[in-house]
Formats: structure tokens, sequence, C-alpha cells
């Protein structure tokens, strides 16, 4: 049975904050059920206190994190944030997470960015860890790359046993991990192995139905209960979507066919996407849609047709 659609914005602009409540009043007011902040440096907002300000102002909006970089803190803290969120919205907060990818970031900072199969590990006894933090109890720990001495590390969240785990990646390895653990998955391009950014090439539909196999052959049993995420980098409404594929051809390593396929684009008219993202559920298992801010207002009547169809 396939999900309901879902859709999200990722929003993480520095404004006022008055802005940014009319900001997630707008979200919601066009049909969309969450707002979602990434995790980078620079003049942006930090995750936890915009999402709390966001929930408060806007009652039946859920937030999430697309997705925490388990490197930039330690599971101790984060799990003490992951609480303090739930807490304070009420239980409307989705917990994301993944292993980190862009170098330049790690560099910047003063990070070290280990291979991916490190960093992946490193998510692996995170996650753990932070499971058992989130009980309240005192946790006791030895592992690689963590280790603790009776540390109560949370609060209790409002979300028993804590929030929705939302992981996110391309890579085989830590799809699998998804598979695994997390309620929500999004499925994205695998990032480059020098953190240069994410391979285009692997944002095709074939990548994307390969990884969606990888899911479900680790899943199991629990696959139908997975919601599959992914986060669209363009939406354009369009009577020539091949047009407008053609011109995007320089700038991802697709021919334009595979770009109108891709399940990061979308392109073509509201009737158009709409369809297509029914078909995509169909076939891929795809039902919860995220986008950017920049495309907030472009997939607004996508939402519209998609809730009011039969």
């Amino acid at each position: 049975m396939a999900h309901r659609f879902r859709f999200g914005v990722s929003a993480s602009r520095a404004r006022s904050r008055a802005d940014w409540i009319a900001l997630a009043k707008r979200i919601e007011g066009l049909g969309y059920d969450t707002l979602l902040m990434a995790d980078h440096f620079g003049p942006r907002f930090a995750i936890a206190p915009a999402l709390v300000l966001a929930a408060q102002a806007v009652p039946t909006l859920r937030v999430a994190s697309l997705v925490y970089d388990n490197d930039f803190r330690h599971p101790a803290l984060l799990a003490q944030e992951i609480a303090t969120i739930d807490i304070l919205t009420d239980g409307r907060f989705d917990f994301g997470i993944g292993a980190g990818w862009l170098k330049q970031e790690y560099d910047a900072a003063g990070l070290p960015f280990d291979r991916g199969r490190v960093r992946v590990d490193r998510l692996q006894e995170a996650l753990a860890v932070i499971a058992d933090l989130l009980t309240g109890k005192p946790v006791t720990y030895a592992g690689t790359h963590y280790r603790f001495n009776a540390l109560t590390g949370a609060a209790t969240p409002v979300q028993q046993p804590s929030p929705p785990l939302l992981l996110g990646g391309g890579g085989r390895r830590l799809l699998s991990l998804a598979a695994e653990r997390a309620d929500i998955i999004s499925v994205m391009p695998r990032a480059r192995r020098d953190g240069s950014g994410l391979e285009d090439a692997d944002a095709s539909e074939d990548a994307f139905v390969e990884k969606v196999g990888w899911i479900r052959e680790r899943a199991g049993e629990r696959f139908e209960r997975i919601v599959l995420n992914t986060l669209v980098q363009t939406v354009t409404i369009t009577d020539d979507p091949s047009a407008e594929a053609q011109r995007l051809v320089s700038d991802w390593r697709l021919p334009a066919t595979e770009l109108l396929a891709s399940p990061l684009l979308l392109i073509g008219s509201v009737e158009r996407i709409a369809q297509t993202l029914v078909e995509r559920r169909d076939r891929l298992g795809i039902s919860y849609i995220t986008v950017f801010e920049k495309d907030l207002e472009a997939l607004a009547p996508v939402i519209e047709r998609l809730r009011t169809s039969p």
C-alpha cells in the first residue's frame, strides 16, 4: 500500500524573527507538511531554536533536521538537542542525521574529514548511543569512537521511544544502515569520495531504482513501514519540459531524457508533475517530497492538485 504524499520545504537562511515566522506560516498555508533545516556552517540559522520558533508560530506544522551532520556534534549534546526540540514542539520533530559529505566545511572548521567508511561507522555508533541517551537513563559505553561513563544524557522526548529517525544518503552502506534503523530515508546521489560534492551521474532514475532495491533488500518486512523521501533540486513549471531539460544539461552530467526522469528534478506542467509524482510513488515508493525554499511557490499548485485529486 502506497504511503500518502508528504511535502516539505528546506530553509535555513537567516532573517528577522517576524520574517521567519511569516515563512513558516506561508509553508503551512501552501499545503506543506514540514519545515526542514540543513546543517551547514555560514550565515544561516541554527537548527534547534529556529525549528522551535517555527513550530510555536504554526501549531500544525511538523519540523525536521535534513540532516544533522554527525561529525559536527558530540552525540551526548545532540541527544539533549533532540529531546529539547521534541518537547518544545509538542512531539512534532523528525530527527534527521547523516554521516557528513562536504569536505570544504570540515576543512574550514578544522575538523578531520575521514574516509566514508569511517564516517558511516561513526554514525552507526552514534545512533546506538543516542537511542540509549534518549531513554533518560545513565549510559555506560565503550566503543571505537565514543565512550560514556554513567552519563545521563537527555530529557525524555514526547515521542516514544524517540522522534522518528530520518537518515539521508546515497551510498549502499549508508542506505543499508538506514534500512535497518530509519523511519524515513532521504534517498540522494552518493557523495564523491573526495568530499567535493554529490555525483550528478548518480541522480538518474536507474540509480534510484538500484538504491531503493538496496533498501528493500536490507529492510525486509519493515520496508513497507519506511517512508522514502528525496530532496528535489529544481522545480520548473513549463509547457516545454524538453527545452528546459536541455538547458540544464550543462549543469548535470546526464542527457536531457534522463534529467526529465530523475527524481531530483520536477519539470513540466502542474498536471504533468502531479502525474509524475504519482507514477514515481508507484514505481519507486518515494512519497515524501522536499524542495528548497526557492521552489516553495512553484510546487504549491502541484500539492493542491494532488490533495484535491480523487
